[in-house]
């Protein structure tokens, strides 16, 4: 993201301030402002039909302060984040369970994203409390990262549950979350959510009061210059609604909705020199009552500098697979649907950056089993996103 910065040295923040932390030369900035903005054109050719075409869009904000050299709030910190999402919705030709543009929305407008402090805890232990985005610490890999399909952010296991989602892309959550670190690699992370994402700027408005109880998620492992090992669980505090059963009187059962994961990452030779490769493979299961999915799996890799001469050119594939519940199973089955046990894809995608504010990645991806359907016909995507950085 491209950044406008107050640096700790400026005299009019030191005035605006009145505070002698602003006047310290650092190298970091006291204030860091940017934008990214993100078009993809997508076609979709499924059931035989000609291609369909859409368009949408993803506008993000950020802003990042010191907030002890802004107002002498000592070893603390703030991340603000707005997102304005417009365009179509390219998965409701596509038809699948998984989706096929992480920046497509059911709801488009203006939201606020997030909004925390961090502070820290002594030398290696952070707190961080308020709208906060599960996916940016947890069940997250920067190897997966260029590929635009949902599959390859948060797993759909944990991503389709909560009474309305849980605390990721498009809608937050309020939230804590304490890290600890440990050397130089291990680390062990914790978060209470909101069982129920809503902030400003959704249609339901924010959601204060943790009425459907709390998400509980806990993370740890190792990560050091690109490689990565960690193990995940995460459980909500109230139950939820079986996809399937009922009860004598005709009402869903409530079941615990819970599952676990794991993430690996390996960086491959001279991450400067051509051809730099990332390898990725994760993992997830869950409860398989609540949700369309019992677990799941990606894997593929990333690879930077791979034409001569051009720095900003990355390559990157993956696969994955979704593992359909036996109740969500069971409702395809009696509308008369032969089921598959998975929705399976594949992605391949190229991205070249042509100016420092410019990017363009052109993207394929082929999808079988649609929707859990045993007999639904290949899925085809075809799209181009193009990035632009402030």
């Amino acid at each position: 993201m491209g950044r406008t910065t107050l640096g700790g040295g400026s005299t009019a923040l030191a005035l605006l301030f009145s505070t002698s932390a602003l006047a310290q030369e650092t190298g970091e900035p006291a204030l860091d402002i940017g934008a990214t903005y993100r078009v993809d054109l997508s076609g979709i050719a499924a059931d035989g039909r000609r291609m369909r075409s859409f368009g949408l869009d993803d506008l993000n904000i950020e802003a990042d302060g010191d907030l002890a050299r802004l107002i002498g709030w000592k070893e603390a910190r703030f991340h603000i984040g707005l997102l304005n999402n417009l365009g179509g919705r390219p998965n409701g030709v596509a038809g699948t369970l998984q989706g096929v543009d992480n920046i497509e929305v059911a709801s488009p407008k203006l939201r606020l994203f997030e909004i925390w402090v961090e502070q820290k805890l002594g030398g290696a232990t952070t707190l961080r409390a308020g709208l906060y985005n599960l996916n940016s610490e947890f069940y997250a890999g920067e190897a997966s990262g260029l590929l635009l399909a949902p599959a390859f952010g948060v797993g759909s296991e944990i991503a389709a549950t909560g009474p309305n989602g849980p605390s990721i892309f498009p809608t937050t959550a309020l939230a804590i979350r304490v890290e600890q670190r440990f050397g130089g690699a291990g680390f062990a992370r914790v978060a209470v959510l909101n069982a129920t994402a809503g902030a400003l700027g959704d249609d339901r408005g924010s959601a204060l009061d943790f009425h459907h109880g709390a998400l509980l998620i806990g993370e740890a492992g190792l990560e050091k210059d690109g490689d990565k090992l960690a193990l995940g669980a995460w459980g909500y505090t109230r139950r939820q609604d079986d996809i399937a059963d009922t009860d004598d009187t005709g009402n869903p059962i409530r079941r615990k909705a819970r599952g676990a994961y794991v993430i690996a990452e390996k960086a491959l030779g001279d991450q400067d020199g051509p051809f730099a490769t990332s390898l990725f493979a994760r993992a997830g299961i869950s409860d398989g009552r609540t949700t369309p999915y019992k677990g799941g799996w990606q894997a593929g890799l990333r690879a930077a500098h791979v034409v001569p001469g051009r720095d900003g050119s990355q390559l990157s594939i993956g696969v994955n697979q979704a593992y359909l519940s036996t109740g969500y199973r069971d409702l395809l089955r009696a509308g008369g649907a032969r089921t598959a046990a998975a929705e399976n894809a594949i992605e391949l995608t190229y991205s070249d950056r042509l100016a420092s504010f410019l990017t363009l990645q052109p993207d394929l991806q082929f999808i079988w089993n649609r929707g859990g359907d045993e007999d639904a016909p290949r899925v085809t995507v075809i799209a181009l996103r193009a990035t632009l950085e402030f």
